[in-house]
């Protein structure tokens, strides 16, 4: 039995689904294949993703290929929906609720660990680690899975150093056309989209404080740049922050930058990044923001204590005001402010995402007899079929090597 908001929501749920499948081109094809290979034949597949229009789609792919769908979503204000509800409409299984507590979020995460899953795709890690710790009985029944995003990857290595992992997991963010691509220009223009839509402020002039400079900074950064804002980048990594000087942007610790930013936006992955010292510093109506998967970056309950008054500036803003008498602002409570206060990357870019799930899991359930628990990587030939699909879909052509070419660099 279902858990969602309201099934008569469907109608505007599938509204978006058919938009974004439009230009999905890659996972369309990829969805046609599976209808006549059926990788996924007598399998259930438990799956906690993002639940907005692009994932649903993904959900209906792999439906496609013959797997009894399990769904659930990844953080309590990114699921759409009038989205869970198509999918529910259309006889899949969802449990996901927008603004959910945290409660009703790991029941629903372990609602789909109970249909006892032969593959599990994640975002985050939150399936995995419940399977580890409360479902263990059911890990004999796992052909494997696989993480989408940078902080479950993390979490996998941890586990798999420590001998803990108990089933092969396929690191889908460390595919090329994967994080080059969706961490970068996807994290990017999402990331403002979901800002300007729900602060309806310029950017321009100010300044943007970007916390971290991998794949997700970067793309944040150029972003702020192009709608011309003068950004400054802070890092705990020296490879990286070089790499953001040469880039053209400010470089200086969270307390410097802390003084001078009108917008802050973290995409570390860890925790604690803006804390009490730097709430103290920072200017009044200061915005601060997100988009690390977990809601650790900006320290919430650290502001919340300090605050003497907290109020609803406007829809997804929460204002506090400190005892010094400025406000701060955030959007979405500090989650992810692509998701919860947007709709996610574009269809464009999660095509080739999702391409590469959905591809990682047939490849799964095709090998199940040879793998090994621990994490592995995207086979590098998924990985060109998927950007070769790509390419042919925008009607792009690309030279070959010749034998002698091969040879002469050894292929």
């Amino acid at each position: 039995m279902s858990l969602i908001r309201d099934i008569n929501l469907a109608p505007s749920g599938e509204m978006k689904i058919n938009w974004v499948q439009r230009s999905m081109p890659v996972l369309r094809g990829i969805g046609e294949d599976f209808a006549k290979t059926r990788p996924f034949e007598g399998l259930k597949i438990a799956l906690s993703v993002h639940l907005e229009a692009k994932t649903a789609y993904l959900c209906r792919v792999l439906e496609m290929g013959g797997a009894k769908m399990f769904v659930t979503g990844s953080n309590p204000l990114s699921t759409q929906d009038d989205v869970a509800a198509a999918l529910v409409s259309g006889g899949m299984e969802v449990f996901a609720r927008y603004g959910c507590d945290m409660a009703e979020y790991e029941q629903c995460l372990c609602k789909v660990l109970e249909s006892g899953p032969n593959i599990i795709i994640d975002d985050g890690g939150d399936l995995v680690h419940l399977m580890h710790t409360k479902y263990t009985d059911l890990i004999p029944g796992v052909i494997g899975g696989c993480e989408e995003t940078t902080t479950g990857i993390h979490r996998l290595r941890i586990m798999d150093r420590e001998g803990a992992l108990r089933f092969p997991m396929v690191m889908v963010n460390e595919a090329d056309c994967k994080h080059m691509f969706d961490n970068r220009y996807g994290t990017g223009q999402s990331v403002w989209d979901g800002i300007n839509r729900t602060t309806n402020l310029i950017v321009a002039g100010k300044y943007v404080v970007v916390s971290g400079y991998g794949w997700c900074g970067k793309g944040v950064s150029l972003r702020a740049k192009g709608l011309g804002a003068k950004v400054i980048v802070t890092e705990t990594d020296p490879v990286r922050a070089l790499e953001a000087v040469m880039d053209g942007y400010e470089v200086m610790p969270m307390r410097e930058a802390a003084r001078i930013g009108d917008m802050f936006v973290t995409v570390t992955g860890c925790s604690g990044v803006i804390t009490a010292e730097h709430f103290e510093t920072m200017k009044d109506g200061a915005i601060l923001t997100n988009a690390g998967h977990f809601d650790v970056e900006v320290d919430m309950a650290g502001l919340e204590k300090l605050a003497v008054k907290k109020y609803d500036a406007r829809h997804n803003i929460q204002g506090y005001v400190l005892p010094s008498g400025k406000t701060l602002f955030t959007i979405a409570e500090g989650r992810l402010v692509n998701l919860a206060a947007g709709d996610g990357h574009p269809a464009e870019i999660m095509d080739m995402s999702f391409a590469v799930q959905a591809l990682s899991a047939a490849y799964l359930a095709e090998h199940r007899d040879s793998l090994r628990p621990g994490v592995m990587s995207v086979p590098r030939e998924l990985d060109e079929a998927v950007a070769r699909r790509k390419l042919k879909a925008m009607h792009v052509e690309i030279d070959s090597l010749s034998g002698e070419q091969a040879a002469y660099i050894g292929l």
